[in-house]
């Protein structure tokens, strides 16, 4: 990368961590180019991008921005990934990826300017993803309406079954 392109890459690498809730630091060193290109589809179908960055570039890119707080842990091999509208969704895939894979360790990461530590992240990933949220949310606002509709198709079945039960008595 020659000078120009290297300003290019910090200005749009600023601007990214600007506009980016979550950020996540992984030291990516000791995993084999199937594991990383495993890693990388799994981020992709989340949205979420992830790259390897150098170090020093990453530095300038995050002064002023709610990833300020980054610039310490950049020592060493680093990828760092972005969420795009889900935080929960690269802590889980990335949680889970260190997990089984002894080689990557998660550094640290940010949320909405908040720096968290590794394990904070692994509590993030321990959340409902935004899907689950919402669904369980629809669902408790849909049982009362299910509830009373249940409680109404009730009491016609009731009649029936008494008027029912009457009738065979009165046959016996």
């Amino acid at each position: 990368m020659n000078r120009t392109e290297k300003e290019q890459f910090v200005q749009e690498m600023a601007e990214r961590l600007q506009n980016t809730p979550a950020t996540f630091l992984a030291d990516y060193r000791g995993i084999d180019v199937e594991q990383a290109t495993q890693l990388r589809r799994e981020l992709t179908q989340a949205g979420v991008e992830y790259r390897v960055v150098k170090n020093n570039l990453l530095k300038l890119a995050a002064k002023g921005t709610p990833s300020e707080g980054l610039a310490e842990f950049c020592a060493g091999p680093t990828a760092i990934a972005m969420s795009g509208d889900d935080p929960v969704a690269p802590a889980k895939i990335l949680s889970k990826f260190a997990k089984e894979i002894e080689a990557f360790e998660l550094k640290a990461g940010t949320l909405s300017g908040k720096m968290l530590t590794v394990a904070e992240i692994s509590a993030l990933a321990d959340m409902p993803s935004q899907e689950e949220l919402i669904a369980k949310a629809l669902s408790s606002m849909n049982a009362p309406a299910s509830n009373f509709v249940g409680v109404m198709a009730a009491i016609p079945r009731q009649l029936v079954q008494v008027l029912n039960a009457i009738g065979q008595s009165k046959a016996a």
